[in-house]
């Protein structure tokens, strides 16, 4: 574009570049106070709660791996990553993502950008690329806030996985910074959710709040006994899967199936959020969101991906039903006994045995006996058994089990109490609870049947 001078020059309008817009546009964001408040929170606050639970002799001992948070530095990051997958960053998505198109509806500032940047699309590319680029920052305090915190105030030691075994803290660190990267695709999805709601709606509060409705929907559809297929076809399943990075074998299937799910709704909906902004008429002043637009080009494409993901992992994964199974549970539950038996031998200082003597077996039952022998549930009754070399009586211990519709399952030893009451050892962080009087572990919910 040119334009003449008083003197007779002429001059060549330049269109802003992107790496120009998205400079410009990274300013406006961090110049918010509301913004600025949320980098303060995610790099301050998570070090402040360790500081605080390493002080307390009460542990949040019904998140998971919040019971090992006085024995290792390790587990606040995924006590942690626990607590950002359920509200942190679904919270990040909306104050970020979900608001960085609204703002300029609610003041009234659409003519001026473009004018200066004369191009719709550099403008969506630099206000994507903006957001997304805080929320990674505000992810990155949370990661590094929690484990600076739990490794000043508690120290670089092993932490127990969820099958039993001791991890040492340079497979921990390893797979503590796997964990936090996984989550990037159902956050990244969240974003998406956000721009396409911003995009859609407008000054509509809705917009802001679309990000946090679809993260709250999915955890409430987690806890209802919806099928393996369905649980996995939710794009914030990885926020769930990445508790199979501590088992042994890994429990990878789960966990690629919700990255990559995740990551197919973030290109979707951005896709949709970009559409929807080219064809807007930034003429209108009013403008106030398009409710028909929005439910054609918004709503339903995702519902049409939802219904053809649930088809795609039901036809590629062998399970049906919820995926919790009585032969499932037997095996994880007497895994995991065998690893916290030995280590609970090493505590006591008793001469050590492998896991091959240990011959470590369950016998579970759900409820009564008399209904199905699946499913999630407080009602599950289980009953280890193991030898002991040079002992000819094995040894016997119940359990009680809650598990939930995830797979995860809490085990309370319920006797003898020598072996799985409550006691302390001491040990080399300090005095720990007994390793098998209560512990976490994890059900596969894809069939392992093949695997022996």
């Amino acid at each position: 574009m040119t334009a003449g001078t008083a003197d007779g020059h002429v001059t060549v309008a330049r269109r802003v570049s992107v790496a120009r817009g998205y400079r410009f546009e990274l300013v406006k964001l961090v110049s918010q106070w509301r913004i600025r408040l949320l980098v303060l929170a995610c790099w301050i606050a998570p070090a402040v709660f360790v500081a605080g639970v390493s002080q307390q002799s009460t542990l949040p001992s019904d998140t998971l791996f919040g019971r090992w948070m006085l024995a290792t530095g390790w587990a606040a990051p995924l006590v942690m990553l626990g607590f950002a997958g359920t509200w942190a960053l679904p919270l990040v998505t909306s104050m970020v993502a979900g608001d960085v198109f609204a703002a300029e509806d609610r003041l009234g500032t659409w003519r001026h950008l473009l004018v200066a940047v004369r191009s719709p699309r550099r403008i969506f590319m630099a206000k994507t690329a903006a957001s997304l680029t805080v929320i990674l920052l505000l992810m990155a305090g949370l990661a590094l806030s929690s484990t600076v915190g739990g490794l000043l105030a508690v120290g670089n030691h092993p932490l127990v996985g969820l099958d039993g075994h001791l991890l040492a803290p340079s497979d921990v660190a390893a797979k503590v910074l796997l964990a936090w990267v996984c989550v990037l695709a159902p956050t990244l999805a969240l974003a998406a959710i956000g721009l396409l709601g911003s995009v859609a709606l407008g000054r509509s509060p809705m917009g802001l709040l679309l990000p946090a409705l679809v993260a709250l929907a999915m955890q409430l559809a987690q806890l209802l006994p919806l099928p393996v297929a369905v649980r996995l076809a939710l794009p914030g399943y990885a926020f769930i899967a990445w508790n199979g990075l501590f088992t042994g074998p890994v429990q990878l299937g789960p966990l690629l199936i919700g990255i990559v799910v995740g990551l197919v709704w973030a290109v979707l909906a951005s896709a949709l959020a970009h559409v929807l902004f080219l064809r807007r008429d930034f003429t209108d002043l009013g403008y106030d969101g398009s409710g028909r637009r929005a439910l054609t080009v918004g709503l339903l494409p995702l519902a049409g991906l939802t219904a053809l993901t649930v088809a795609a992992v039901a036809v590629a994964t062998p399970s049906t039903g919820s995926g919790i199974e009585q032969g499932k549970v037997q095996r994880s539950l007497a895994t995991a006994f065998a690893h916290l038996y030995r280590l609970q031998t090493r505590q006591l200082h008793r001469p050590a045995v492998t896991q091959a003597q240990l011959r470590a077996t369950a016998a579970c039952t759900k409820g009564d006996g008399r209904a199905a022998q699946e499913g999630a549930g407080n009602d599950w009754r289980c009953v280890v058994t193991w030898r002991l070399p040079g002992v000819a009586v094995a040894g016997t211990a119940v359990y009680q089990l809650d598990i939930g519709p995830d797979g995860r399952f809490m085990a309370d030893g319920d006797g003898p109490k020598e072996v799985n009451g409550y006691f302390l050892l001491r040990t080399s962080t300090g005095d720990s609870p007994n390793p098998l009087w209560q512990f976490d572990g994890n059900v596969e919910l894809l069939d392992t049947s093949s695997k022996g």
